[in-house]
């Protein structure tokens, strides 16, 4: 194998220098239908004649007593990454011929549909796309082709969608954020619910995506309902905001989960309605209460804070003991799993990206195309999740003493 490399690179080597010996202008280089784009019409020409030499079983100028012959040539225009070139396919009188290297009906190297999928998974528009193209390769492509090329993924979507699940995730983070998409000639607000897990190895991966125009029990019984179905048999701790109707979700299909609400978001739900002046002093008295060493220790902080802050603002404490079971759940773990779940900052960083995608679109012509543009934005973040948590192991360990007969 190395052999036939070395002779290969031999006769390259040596084509390249009788290229040059030839006093030909390499000037041109690169230029619009200069040497390069010339080369690569030649070769192109070149290996589908020997394709057809192999396929009739002689060569052009020979004899044959094949019932099969040569049939002129055909010009095909050909997408490059070098632009377009006008190139001769041969043809047989049987229409038997299907050349391998540019097969009937292919007008794009392999390739283009990749960088057409990549700059759809950026957020440009299928005009933006076609503007890019003809910048890029001179070449004019139909917005209703890269539509076609996008729409080609849709299978793609619905295996992932459906794709099996491990059967215990220790840790499942649900968040949300917003798209408009046209509908029923208006547009709409649409939420977007994203499920991240964290694996037995501490790798995160996207289990899910759902889209609607509200929450609730019934949504998110759905939602949970179909990661179950997909395989996922339990999850030890359900980290979210205080999505609409969660915890009564899980308590229904996961009842041993602990649900940990975000304290970050809680915190700044307590300042929601705190006027500046007193913002300072009300951080310093609520900060005791989320770093404390235990619930008990933190319940009294509370206490404090109440009898502190009721007369001016009594939604405060008043929220924090109508959300305290759920608050403190991650008060029962060592520091290692404390950092992970207290908030739903790991979710929210991988909406950030889903953002920065969907805002170039501005505006998403149905459901599907948000699907897709997501779809093809979780390949590409996905590919640097390779490596664990930070402190996996120690959390791991904790969790394996903690839930034995379930993970």
């Amino acid at each position: 194998m190395d052999k036939k490399k070395d002779i290969c690179k031999d006769g390259i080597i040596k084509a390249i220098e009788v290229l040059i010996d030839s006093g030909v202008d390499l000037s041109t280089l690169f230029d619009q239908g200069g040497l390069l784009k010339q080369l690569i019409k030649r070769l192109v020409e070149k290996a589908l004649e020997s394709a057809m030499d192999s396929h009739l079983g002689y060569t052009k100028y020979s004899r044959s007593d094949s019932a099969n012959a040569r049939n002129g040539l055909s010009s095909k225009q050909v997408i490059t990454d070098n632009g377009v070139i006008s190139v001769e396919v041969p043809r047989d009188r049987s229409s038997s011929f299907e050349p391998v290297l540019l097969p009937k009906r292919q007008t794009r190297i392999p390739g283009l549909d990749d960088k057409i999928l990549s700059l759809y998974a950026k957020g440009m528009s299928l005009s933006d796309i076609q503007l890019q193209i003809q910048e890029l390769y001179r070449a004019e492509v139909s917005e209703s082709l890269i539509s076609k090329i996008t729409d080609s993924i849709i299978e793609d979507v619905k295996i992932w969608q459906n794709r099996p699940l491990e059967s215990v995730y220790p840790i499942v983070f649900f968040d949300c954020f917003v798209v408009k998409v046209r509908q029923d000639k208006r547009i709409m607000n649409k939420s977007v619910y994203v499920a991240l897990g964290i694996d037995r190895l501490g790798i995160k991966d996207v289990l899910g995506l759902w889209m609607s125009e509200n929450e609730g029990s019934k949504f998110w019984l759905g939602n949970l309902t179909e990661l179950k179905n997909r395989g996922m048999q339990d999850m030890l701790i359900a980290c979210t905001d205080n999505l609409s109707g969660m915890s009564e979700a899980i308590g229904a299909v996961y009842p041993k989960t602990d649900h940990q609400l975000c304290i970050v978001h809680q915190i700044r739900n307590s300042f929601k309605y705190v006027s500046y002046k007193d913002r300072k002093a009300l951080s310093a008295d609520l900060k005791p209460i989320y770093t404390s060493v235990n619930e008990e220790k933190a319940l009294m902080a509370l206490e404090t804070f109440a009898n502190k802050w009721d007369k001016q603002y009594p939604q405060i404490a008043k929220a924090w003991y109508a959300n305290w079971n759920n608050l403190m759940v991650f008060l029962q773990y060592p520091n290692a799993i404390r950092k992970v779940i207290y908030t739903t900052n790991i979710v929210e960083s991988v909406n950030s990206q889903f953002r920065r995608v969907t805002k170039n679109k501005r505006v998403f012509p149905n459901d599907l195309a948000v699907f897709k543009t997501l779809y093809l934005t979780i390949n590409y973040i996905t590919r640097k999740w390779t490596m664990p948590m930070h402190n996996w192991s120690e959390a791991i360990a904790h969790f394996l003493i903690k839930f034995e007969h379930r993970i």
